[in-house]
């Protein structure tokens, strides 16, 4: 394959991924957005592995095959709830993944910097490229190198906290050591010294050495996020990334690389944004880490929460005009989605006005919820987000919450001492009746106590939300 043709399939891949993007904005252009990312990455993958000066065709289809088939088994046997940890543990393998492409460049650098002028003439591949590299061009690679593996060490090892926090395999709660943001911030005054030596010929070890600092840094960081602020944890590590990948394409000098990396790491900035002001979290705040933590101590609550049955909460739905349910985590965990389907399929039949309301954290991914609704079948018109819906409230009759906490706290409205003070909810406590489908009195995820629950309007409906409520269909009339 030439290099014309080559440059021809990353263009049209470029494309792809492009379209796959902006096709992910919508519920019904999801499907199609998905298939435009896997043909870019398949015309990606057979352009690079048939392009000029590649060798080594045992290993590469070894790497191929062994990825092809750990991917399907990975991609068959996981459940929507782990899909969150998921993205993190992938993330972690392009952080990684940069990490030794940096090395490796390094370590080819020294090899043809060592040979002699008719040694290098008869090099190919990557080991050529650097060989016709001028000396500015070379210090300028030096700086891509370091970048990469710095973007890449930080990726990794907060990836890898992510997803223990999110697998319950790590505390969720926010924790920092002694001296908090100054270890941060001494790590990176390091790493950018080491950057000035190794740029001057200091050698490998100050490389090696900003990865241990940056394996601590993105250690560090993670560790000091409180576990309600992990959906934009995760989106903030795939900006992390695609700016890995960006800077190593750089180093490689490939520029589909570079193109995808600055797509997934703007993507992901811009999604990371969109999420922070949803939480009412500074953006710069979430970049450095340690956020999602009280201030103060927290708010009393007075009451209790008050339990009601299957049949209470069927007589109040049959007598109730309009409906809005809330999906959160534990409609995932439960696999709750067909059961909800049904439901509200029912109702609509009986004429009520069901829609859904979700917060733009819901769950532990963005869109965690619409995915799982769209694959119950959900129809997309009646799922509205929270600004489309959050003053309706106050005219519905009846709301279901099923496996949400933080997103319908009232404490981040009422509490200024709380983790999530400040950050917008959907204020369900404002309808005629609300009903949480919960599996206890526990404080759920994030360890947050929630005064919705001991509300003079608000019953708990106990039990595993598939059961409670298939148990609410026959009921109704």
């Amino acid at each position: 394959m030439t290099l014309g043709i080559v440059s021809a399939a990353y263009v049209a891949a470029a494309v792809l991924f492009i379209l796959s993007l902006g096709g992910l904005s919508g519920q019904e252009s999801a499907k199609r957005a998905v298939w435009y990312g896997i043909t870019g990455m398949a015309l990606a993958i057979i352009a690079t592995v048939f392009g000029p000066d590649v060798g080594n065709w045992f290993i590469v289809l070894v790497m191929l095959a062994g990825g092809a088939v750990l991917g399907h088994f990975v991609a068959s046997r996981v459940q929507m709830t782990e899909m969150p940890q998921l993205v993190a543990a992938l993330h972690s393998f392009v952080g990684l993944a940069a990490v030794f492409i940096g090395f490796n460049a390094h370590i080819e650098e020294a090899h043809v910097a060592s040979l002699d002028e008719a040694s290098r003439s008869a090099l190919t591949g990557f080991a050529a490229l650097l060989a016709h590299k001028t000396p500015v061009e070379l210090a300028i690679m030096k700086v891509e190198v370091f970048l990469g593996v710095f973007i890449g060490a930080v990726t990794f090892t907060g990836s890898v906290v992510a997803f223990g926090k999110l697998a319950g395999k790590v505390d969720g709660k926010a924790k920092k050591l002694p001296g908090g943001h100054l270890l941060n911030a001494a790590a990176a005054a390091a790493s950018i010294l080491l950057l000035i030596l190794y740029c001057n010929g200091a050698g490998a070890w100050t490389l090696v050495l900003m990865t241990l600092l940056a394996f601590f840094i993105g250690y560090h960081l993670i560790m000091g996020i409180g576990g309600a602020d992990m959906p934009v944890v995760v989106s903030m590590l795939n900006s992390y990334s695609g700016w890995a990948a960006a800077a190593i394409g750089f180093t490689l000098g490939n520029d589909l690389l570079i193109v995808t990396g600055a797509l997934v790491g703007s993507s992901g900035a811009i999604l990371s944004y969109i999420m922070c002001k949803a939480m009412n979290r500074s953006f710069i705040s979430v970049i450095l880490g340690g956020f999602g933590g009280a201030s103060g101590p927290a708010m009393e609550i007075s009451g209790e929460q008050v339990a009601i049955d299957a049949e209470g909460v069927a007589a109040a739905l049959n007598e109730a005009d309009s409906v809005v349910i809330v999906p959160g985590y534990g409609m995932a965990v439960a696999q709750a989605q067909a059961a909800v389907s049904e439901l509200t399929r029912k109702l609509r039949a009986a004429g009520k006005t069901v829609r859904f309301a979700i917060h733009p954290v819901a769950g532990r991914l963005p869109g965690h919820m619409n995915v799982l609704l769209a694959e119950a079948k959900v129809p997309y018109d009646i799922v509205l987000e929270m600004d489309e819906i959050n003053d309706d409230f106050p005219n519905t009759d009846v709301v279901i919450v099923i496996g949400s906490n933080d997103i319908v706290n009232p404490a981040a409205l009422e509490d200024p001492n709380s983790p999530i003070a400040g950050m917008p909810v959907l204020e369900v406590w404002k309808a005629k009746q609300v009903f949480v489908s919960k599996r206890g009195q526990g404080t759920g995820y994030s360890g947050i106590e929630n005064p919705l629950f001991f509300k003079e309007n608000t019953r708990m409906f106990y039990g595993d939300a598939k059961q409670s409520v298939s148990a609410l269909v026959p009921l109704l009339s």
